[in-house]
């Protein structure tokens, strides 16, 4: 008897073809037969073909469909895990042995990035890329673009960003810390007295909460979703007057060359106004915590030797460029 747990494997490996539990993965993702075969590039109907084998397979329907539409099965729930680490694990075995070569690579590589990150981090990404990776291209999105699902799939490949949440699925680092600073006309009466008193005085310019996803108005009255400014002065039972809203970091600071705003942004991005003779850079008067600017990916793409080396590659620059970092 001792043989026969192993022909009991055996019997049940010669069952599964792999691509079944690639199809196993997106449709308990998209919880739609449609979308799961778009998604692969199959017919509708080669994908319920593929359904009813797998139902065959694990002996439970897996996806049943209700008022919500698909909805997964406790069985489908328990496995699905197990087989996103299976694909993981056979993408991590189908790496190629050879090491990636930057120099000779032809890629389009696409990253979600803020206004912030991509005037203050990617002046330099670019400028080393073109010396060490010249056929790399870089295709950068808004924010308001691109969706967490999207970067699940990986269909982006790194989100670079300050974020309140990301799913937990996520591979993350933290780029770089950075300290508010504000920008004001050189002719702002409120340089004779810059002080919290003055400073909630004057009239403001808020510039975007970073975050994903399709960007609604702003509701001034709504403290909490305006973000680390906002929510520093409220800490203070502080409110200030805000004139303009914006989600662009170089529209705000070229909206505070007008003589009587405002600014109140990550230190790094006043610095590229800092020879500017039109405006002048405080430090903010009142304590606001640091930003975290973030570097996020799918698991999917982890182990992607090309991926690897450029999430390294703009690691690497962002962490040697001069800031001034609140410790």
């Amino acid at each position: 008897m001792a043989g026969a747990p192993h022909a009991h494997y055996m019997e049940n490996l010669n069952q599964i073809d792999l691509n079944l539990l690639v199809y196993l993965e997106v449709l308990l993702r998209e919880r739609n037969v449609t979308q799961a075969a778009n998604q692969l590039g199959l017919s509708q109907p080669a994908m319920s073909n593929g359904l009813r084998r797998l139902r065959a397979l694990f002996d439970d329907p897996l996806l049943v469909r209700t008022s919500e539409g698909m909805t997964p099965t406790e069985r489908a729930l328990e496995l699905e895990p197990l087989v996103k680490q299976i694909l993981l694990g056979v993408d991590r075995a189908m790496q190629p042995a050879t090491e990636f070569e930057p120099g000779e690579a032809q890629m389009v590589v696409r990253i979600m990035a803020s206004d912030y990150a991509e005037s203050t981090l990617f002046p330099a990404v670019l400028t080393q890329l073109r010396e060490h990776a010249p056929g790399i291209t870089l295709d950068i999105m808004n924010p308001s673009d691109v969706s967490f699902l999207d970067v699940e799939r990986g269909k982006v490949d790194l989100v670079i960003n300050r974020f309140d949440q990301m799913p937990q699925s996520f591979h993350q680092i933290t780029l770089w810390e950075d300290s508010f600073s504000c920008l004001m006309s050189a002719d702002n009466p409120i340089l004779e007295d810059f002080s919290l008193k003055s400073y909630l005085s004057a009239d403001h310019i808020w510039v975007s909460k970073t975050g994903m996803g399709v960007g609604v108005g702003v509701d001034p009255g709504d403290v909490q979703r305006l973000g680390w400014v906002d929510a520093a002065l409220a800490e203070q039972g502080q409110k200030r007057q805000i004139r303009v809203f914006t989600r662009h970091y170089q529209a705000a600071m070229t909206l505070a060359e007008q003589n009587d705003l405002i600014v109140t942004l990550p230190t790094r991005a006043t610095h590229l106004k800092q020879d500017h003779p039109r405006v002048v850079i405080r430090e903010a008067p009142f304590v606001i915590p640091p930003l975290e600017l973030k570097m996020a990916w799918s698991p999917l793409l982890h182990n992607n030797a090309p991926h690897r080396w450029v999430r390294q590659f703009i690691t690497g620059i962002a962490r040697s460029l001069p800031g001034d970092v609140a410790g």
